[in-house]
């Protein structure tokens, strides 16, 4: 597929997904919705894939929305925003949060409305100095989607969140650094370094027990300690089998770098 409004590359096992619409903020239409389910799903399916890595082009990461794309009509009852999330938001988040291997957000400037939500859908988000997060929501009587109201209370707790959510202010990469929001802050000119560097080492590690932790952290919410820890029983009991638990143990006992394969 010839992409428009997005670049998508591989690298020694780094997928980087770049939201390519700078002069909207990378800001979303139909057509960028599309062409990230693409890339995304081939990101999923492809064994040379590791790590994913999503990022945007020019002075932005996205900000949300392109409000023009889904104009209201001149009509007594106004747009379906539901049908929107329901095809293309949702699905957005749950290929994310669900993807079997680890997604690194790389925050490089404005981060505003569901461009906020699909940043914290991630599992690691690195960004720039210069960025900022945005909770737009309020400000055009909606209420935070993409898993907005999901994500954020968790990661900066419900008395944050709410403030964030009700106000619409600006939050800098330091003060969400500071909060625990976000896992790093960076100088503008090495982001997208230092969120190769992370990917680099995710690519490398073994993937399985990268995916198995990634979805007990993810449920861990909604059990309860009795529900969890047995699920981590048996997450130990099936990864315990796998190729890359074997060759961990006998590069421990080799003295030597191991090589996962995700087998």
């Amino acid at each position: 597929m010839v992409f428009e409004t997005i670049i998508y590359q591989i690298d020694n096992g780094v997928g980087i997904l770049s939201l390519n619409r700078p002069t909207t903020l990378n800001s979303f239409n139909s057509q960028m919705h599309e062409e990230v389910k693409v890339a995304i799903k081939d990101a999923r399916a492809n064994v040379s894939v590791r790590c994913l890595i999503i990022t945007g082009e020019g002075r932005g990461f996205c900000a949300g929305q392109d409000l023009s794309d889904r104009a209201a009509r001149v009509s007594d009852d106004g747009p379906n925003l539901g049908d929107s999330i329901e095809k293309y938001y949702n699905p957005l988040i749950r290929a994310i949060m669900n993807m079997e291997k680890p997604v690194i957000c790389a925050v490089n400037g404005v981060a505003a409305g569901a461009g906020a939500s699909i940043a914290l859908a991630c599992d690691i988000v690195v960004a720039a100095r210069s960025a900022k997060f945005v909770q737009v929501f309020s400000k055009i009587g909606l209420v935070p989607d993409s898993g907005g109201t999901f994500n954020l209370p968790r990661a900066l707790g419900l008395p944050r969140a709410k403030a964030l959510a009700l106000l619409g202010d600006k939050l800098s990469a330091e003060q969400a650094q500071q909060w625990g929001m976000i896992w790093q802050c960076v100088d503008d000119d090495v982001l997208m370094e230092e969120a190769i560097s992370i990917a680099k080492r995710l690519a490398c590690a073994p993937s399985q027990g990268l995916a198995m932790t990634k979805k007990l952290l993810n449920e861990s919410f909604s059990n309860s300690l009795e529900q969890q820890i047995e699920l981590e029983k048996e997450a130990m009991r099936w990864l315990g089998k796998t190729d890359d638990y074997q060759e961990s143990v006998s590069a421990f006992m080799e003295k030597r770098q191991p090589n996962f394969t995700g087998k």
